[in-house]
């Protein structure tokens, strides 16, 4: 896979195929190295996860995730659109038990353009996690192309967005967004960033007019170094090798959106269909940018 910045590697991690970019930030590597506190694994590994969830932790390695990106008890953590909840089955629960402030950001309702369907999505998403015994006291912020600030500036520890950022750039507000995460962070706050990753072919597919959810690696580095971050660390955790990204429906003809038919392309036959799931879910950039104290 393409890389498209030198990386020095940290030998014999736990976690497995992290590259560091500051090599001299000692405790950087050490935030990456060391094991995870038991609160933490306790979190990833809580029954109370829904099924569909922990089936999927083999593609998403959420306990290697979340140590990369450097979440520890009593934290501020900012989760974009989080969709279902898969990060906040895990991380509303942990950061609950450690002191620390879960903040969902969610649809805007204050924007008019907002669509029925999102509206109901915020709904449902804010009953799911009702339960304060669960999940702590959830916080929420409006996020979208007109929202306000995301928080007080210099106030949120990390900031993560998990497959999102491919619906910002076509949406023409990806230089808002990072902007307004580099004013929630704290000096040396952590911007985590997981990502379908684009190659050649998606680039081919892309150029012929095909919204294809896959992004190149140097767009959104480009983009948060535009916003003001510094690129600190990337890792493979969630790397997917089988993945040709050339599917007719984009990334979401793979698992979990398994998409079959629409229009334009003839439906997937059922052999089809079960070469395009025995890929997986598909090929990830997980990146770790830093906000310069």
């Amino acid at each position: 896979m393409r890389k498209y910045i030198t990386a020095v590697s940290i030998a014999a991690l736990a976690i497995g195929g992290v590259s560091a970019f500051s090599p001299g930030r000692a405790n950087d590597i050490a935030a990456v190295a060391t094991a995870p506190d038991p609160a933490l694994q306790m979190a990833v590994a809580a029954d109370s996860r829904p099924a569909n969830d922990r089936a999927r932790d083999r593609y998403r390695h959420p306990l290697q995730s979340l140590q990369f990106w450097g979440v520890r008890p009593g934290q501020v953590v900012v989760d974009l659109q989080p969709g279902g909840g898969y990060w906040t089955e895990i991380l509303a629960p942990y950061l609950a038990k450690t002191g620390g402030s879960y903040v969902a950001g969610v649809a805007d309702l204050d924007n008019p353009k907002l669509s029925a369907g999102a509206k109901a999505d915020r709904a449902r998403f804010e009953a799911k996690h009702a339960d304060t015994a669960v999940y702590g006291r959830i916080r929420y912020a409006a996020f979208g192309p007109v929202a306000g600030p995301l928080a007080p500036p210099n106030s949120v520890d990390v900031i993560l967005t998990a497959r999102e950022i491919h619906n910002w750039i076509p949406a023409g507000f990806v230089d808002k967004a990072m902007k307004d995460c580099f004013a929630a962070l704290k000096p040396g706050g952590v911007f985590a960033v997981e990502e379908h990753r684009a190659g050649p072919k998606t680039a081919a597919l892309e150029a012929s007019g095909q919204f294809t959810g896959y992004v190149s690696t140097k767009a959104v580095v480009d983009a948060a170094k535009k916003a003001g971050f510094v690129l600190d660390a990337s890792s493979e955790i969630n790397a997917n090798p089988k993945d040709t990204k050339d599917y007719p429906f984009g990334v979401w003809t793979l698992p979990p959106s398994r998409d079959s038919a629409g229009s334009g392309h003839a439906a997937l036959t059922t052999a089809q269909r079960a070469r395009y799931d025995a890929i997986g879910e598909s090929d990830r950039m997980t990146l770790r940018f830093r906000k310069p104290a």
